[in-house]
């Protein structure tokens, strides 16, 4: 009887750890929460209306597709709400809230359920919704508000009427740095970009706390280093080469980190568990296929902006990658 004890018989997994997927899931949360923090700092009220509402449409759409619509399960483990935040972290900060609930349904309705549910995804979700929302609405999309301390009021068409035109309430608009970059050939300075104070999507501001939650989801091992390492790098060679040939004519390294969405699509966007490459060598190419992509469609592409179709074209090369470039078993010989 006493032997019988000693054997255990059980399906995998065999190891447990802390790092279950929620357990990940809002640690993610917990490294936005500091760029929440700047997004209502520079642009009020409107920014997290427009936050709430993204993230409500995921809520939405997740809690429709599941087995009990009240029962909450689908929440719990994060995912959607990290798409929700994603997504209205890449919108400005006047869009229209009921346009922001439908990038919502869009992201985890197309970017995720579509594909079977978590972890069977190909695209990243947000990134998904916010192609949706750059076709469906390119005006209400490009339309930006500067930073003004209104911290109490709504912006722009906030507010609207769902397929309805509404009046924009805001007085002033402005263009983001990269697209003066792209059709004035007129440079913002690295302090601006660095500590936030242009106009943009809700996180394209404050490059430094994006640094700092990079590190801190690196040093937490809650995405490879492997990959934002590789995009910088690769970002900073390919556009210092070119600004080293005609630093009149193109921006300096510098600014092409910190300005747009880099530093949100390198840290949090590119660096998907789900539909980034699960090999370190993969991890490389990919990572340097995303800083190419970026800098050709930034200084030749139609569009100021480069960052989601880059990293949705890589995303798309990832079963690619994961078959081509394997991890070569214990003990094998060719």
């Amino acid at each position: 009887m006493s032997e019988e004890k000693k054997l255990t018989v059980s399906t995998s997994p065999f190891l447990h750890d802390k790092a279950t997927t929620p357990w990940i899931m809002y640690q993610v949360v917990f490294s936005l929460i500091p760029i929440i923090g700047a997004a209502y700092y520079f642009f009020g009220l409107g920014a997290m209306a427009v936050l709430f509402f993204s993230v409500a449409g995921c809520f939405f759409i997740e809690q429709l597709f599941s087995k009990s619509f009240f029962s909450g399960d689908k929440i719990k483990d994060g995912s959607a709400l990290i798409t929700g935040l994603l997504l209205g972290l890449t919108l400005p900060p006047g869009f229209p809230l009921w346009m922001a609930f439908l990038g919502g349904i869009v992201a985890i309705g197309m970017g995720k359920l579509i594909w079977g549910g978590l972890g069977m995804n190909v695209f990243n979700p947000a990134l998904v919704g916010r192609a949706f929302l750059q076709a469906a609405f390119p005006t209400a999309i490009t339309t930006w508000s500067p930073p003004d301390g209104r911290y109490f009021s709504f912006r722009g068409t906030n507010i609207g009427y769902p397929f309805f035109q509404a009046d924009n309430v805001d007085g002033i608009t402005t263009a983001t740095p990269l697209s003066k970059m792209k059709f004035d050939h007129v440079f913002a300075n690295w302090q601006d970009l660095f500590f936030g104070n242009t106009g943009g999507s809700l996180g394209e501001t404050c490059g430094i706390l994006f640094l700092l939650a990079g590190i801190y989801l690196i040093a937490r091992k809650i995405i490879h280093w492997r990959i934002p390492v590789a995009i910088i790098l690769t970002v900073v060679i390919f556009s210092g080469i070119f600004w080293l040939i005609d630093p009149a004519k193109y921006p300096s390294p510098v600014f092409m980190l910190f300005s747009g969405g880099l530093m949100l699509g390198t840290i949090f966007m590119a660096t998907d568990l789900v539909t980034s490459p699960i090999t370190p060598k993969g991890a490389w190419i990919y990572a340097i296929g995303i800083g190419i992509f970026i800098v050709l469609i930034r200084l030749w592409g139609g569009l100021p902006e480069g960052v989601m179709y880059a990293i949705l074209l890589m995303n798309a090369a990832t079963p690619l990658l994961n078959i081509l470039v394997k991890v070569k078993p214990f003990g094998y010989k060719k």
